[in-house]
């Protein structure tokens, strides 16, 4: 896969035919967070986001020739360069950032290709980037090559509209539940799987619990003769 560059994709930093993945903004909340036993996230924290830059040529250690390997299997199953929308390396590990409509044929191509062999998806997991981020909801692909001892991963964004992906089950039966899970949390749809259903939450809940827009409500807690108020009314002093 060629280095990005300024005349190569549809702006800087994307491969021939890629679209730019929009950063996220900011981290809000406890989480990342230092200086503050503020458990709940009303106390307005913030923290500004990490976004790695798209990656450009060349990439180091085995990046290059495998973005290569993986751009002519490409080409030979008549799979688009637009299909890989972005590339960054971030902490020494490589993402790519791939179309929801290739994201079955990528994983099939990435596991059957014998210069490629990424035999085991050892995860399926889904992000809410939270309300003004384009596309909010992710679905992140982690693959391990058992036979070249590498890993990477794919990531696919969708609009909280119409969070449906297809499944990659067919492909890797390991990510049957865990789309179960990324469905039951996040609310992401994923088409053709055979028995998309509630995995952690009961049948009959109502939202998925790990959106940004999801109300933290609760019950009370009692805990050594005290009770401990749901989350959303632990900073209710009135």
């Amino acid at each position: 896969m060629d280095a990005p560059s300024d005349t190569d994709g549809d702006e800087q930093g994307t491969p021939e035919g890629g679209t730019r993945i929009a950063p996220t903004r900011d981290r809000r909340g406890m989480f990342g967070v230092s200086g503050s036993g503020d458990t709940s996230g009303f106390g307005g924290l913030r923290l500004p986001g990490h976004v790695p830059a798209p990656a450009e040529r060349p990439f180091g250690g085995w990046f290059d020739e495998f973005a290569d390997d993986l751009a002519d299997a490409m080409a030979e199953r008549g799979i688009p360069r637009g299909a890989v929308q972005q590339i960054t390396i971030d902490r020494g590990e490589i993402t790519f950032y791939v179309q929801r409509e290739r994201i079955l044929e990528l994983c099939r191509t990435l596991r059957d290709e014998e210069y490629l062999r990424f035999e085991l998806c050892s995860s399926v997991s889904g992000v809410d980037y939270g309300e003004g981020v384009p596309q909010r909801l992710h679905v992140v692909y982690h693959l391990t090559s058992m036979t070249f001892r590498r890993r990477i991963r794919l990531e696919v964004a969708v609009d909280v509209d119409d969070a449906h992906v297809p499944s990659v089950v067919e492909v890797y039966p390991t990510a049957d539940w865990q789309e179960r899970e990324a469905w039951d949390m996040f609310g992401i749809v994923f088409d053709g799987h055979p028995a998309l259903t509630r995995i952690l939450m009961p049948d009959d809940w109502d939202g998925h619990p790990q959106r940004k827009d999801y109300p933290l409500g609760g019950i009370p807690v009692e805990y050594k003769g005290a009770e401990i108020p749901p989350p959303d009314q632990r900073r209710a002093y009135t």
